[in-house]
């Protein structure tokens, strides 16, 4: 059961993405989560390094949309001076969003990626889509809604699992 919450890659953070190894795979679309994937929940726009690497994601051909579970006006004062579409209240791990972020992109599952930090939401939504996905650690964990705190208990539970089954790394912090 909690295999479905295995990610198809790990990294610390969006940084750590190897996107010649995407580009080479065929992908051209990454939708994204926002809040502890892009940036911490508190913080409602882009830092410095963020849109340096979002300028190169671009320059790379690739193609990103944002797809939160947050607010839209939380959303979109991130994303608007980015230039990013995004969707917001998204009820991530339902696949109708998903379904629609790949409609914005005008792409196929197997030519997108989904990045997030939470397996519950991200990495099992994506899984249900057919979507390749890449699992970020967390950018801070606090200052989180109660249904983000429901979902990281799940996932201790789960890692415990998967480690148990020798299916994710011991070393791995989450």
């Amino acid at each position: 059961m909690f295999q479905r919450l295995l990610p198809d890659q790990i990294v610390k953070t969006v940084f750590d993405i190897d996107l010649q190894s995407l580009r080479e795979r065929g992908v051209r679309g990454i939708i994204t989560d926002l809040d502890n994937t892009l940036v911490s929940a508190r913080t409602p726009r882009a830092t410095p390094e963020l849109v340096a690497w979002l300028d190169k994601v671009k320059q790379d051909g690739f193609q990103v949309v944002v797809l939160s579970n947050n607010n839209s006006a939380r959303v979109a004062k991130f994303a608007e001076p980015l230039g990013i579409p995004f969707i917001p209240a998204a009820r991530k791990p339902f696949v109708k969003s998903f379904r629609l972020a790949l409609q914005r992109l005008g792409l196929r599952p197997e030519q997108a990626v989904v990045v997030g930090d939470q397996m519950m939401t991200d990495v099992f939504g994506g899984r249900r889509m057919g979507l390749h996905t890449i699992l970020v650690t967390p950018i801070e964990i606090g200052e989180e809604g109660w249904g983000t705190r429901i979902n990281r208990r799940i996932e201790k539970i789960a890692l415990a699992r998967l480690r148990r089954q020798g299916l994710w790394p011991d070393k791995e912090e989450r």
